[in-house]
């Protein structure tokens, strides 16, 4: 069997991928190659993904799925024009399909994903874009690598930096939200080990019902919010505080700053 995709880079999301599509059977083991130059990381991955196949150098592949820091995309896309490869998804944050395009032989389709952390436990969020040689067959054959870390959504590029600021950077809002609570049971006398599962347990059991009940979330609310009772002195107060107004405007704070990186 030949390699069917080639994982430039073996970080948290490079081993996401690589145990999320060896475990959903999308490839066998020896039909993925890691890239890692770091020895000590390589050898970790060897003994945890028994029958993929490492190495420090890239090997020859066809398609390439690039899980690295921006800085570098430029110098791997210059090792690749050799090999003039059929397929390049990057997840490499701010770098544009048209920049990868620039460094690699012309009409060389580039697919481009955000990605987001929880992707290592099976649960992301991905959206992908495609670059201007891409078509549905590419889109469609990075949607099956991603959904095996998750879900995925096609967007058109320009709106990436939204999805960054939304869904690349969201899991960190749900955890200041954790930390938060945490503070508040603590302050409020619960032992802080008490105060720390019921803040876990109730954002994951909050999230599973948001996700899975078909309900909006006002609605979701609503139903827990009843007049003059507990819930709804909590929202009253959050929102004399303008707590919407400040979620959105640090969503808008985030998707800006992810288009100053891709300039």
């Amino acid at each position: 069997m030949g390699i069917k995709l080639s994982i430039v880079g073996g970080g948290k999301m490079g081993e996401a991928l690589l145990g999320g599509l060896i475990a959903s059977k999308w490839a066998e083991p020896n039909e993925i190659s890691i890239i890692e130059p770091d020895e000590s990381r390589l050898k970790e991955l060897q003994g945890k993904y028994e029958g993929a196949i490492f190495s420090k150098e890239i090997l020859p592949s066809a398609k390439f799925l690039f899980a690295v820091k921006p800085q570098i995309v430029a110098s791997i896309c210059q090792q690749l024009a050799e090999m003039k490869p059929e397929l390049v998804i990057s997840i490499a944050a701010g770098v544009t399909t048209r920049a990868i395009e620039k460094e690699l032989p012309e009409k060389t389709p580039v697919i481009r994903v955000m990605p987001n952390t929880p992707s290592m436990i099976g649960k992301g969020m991905a959206a992908i874009a495609a670059g201007s040689s891409a078509g549905k067959d590419h889109l469609d054959w990075a949607s099956s690598i991603l959904s095996a870390v998750g879900e995925v959504v096609v967007v058109d590029e320009t709106t990436l930096d939204a999805v960054t600021g939304l869904s690349g950077s969201g899991p960190a809002y749900l955890f200041l939200l954790a930390e938060a609570m945490i503070a508040s049971g603590i302050e409020n006398g619960l032992d802080p080990t008490v105060a720390d599962v019921l803040t876990r347990q109730t954002l994951l059991g909050a999230s599973s019902l948001l996700s899975s009940s078909g309900v909006s979330p006002s609605d979701l609310r609503d139903s827990v919010t009843s007049p003059n009772g507990t819930t709804a002195a909590a929202i009253d107060h959050l929102d004399k505080n303008q707590f919407t107004e400040i979620i959105i405007a640090a969503i808008s704070k985030a998707t800006s700053r992810s288009k100053e990186l891709g300039e």
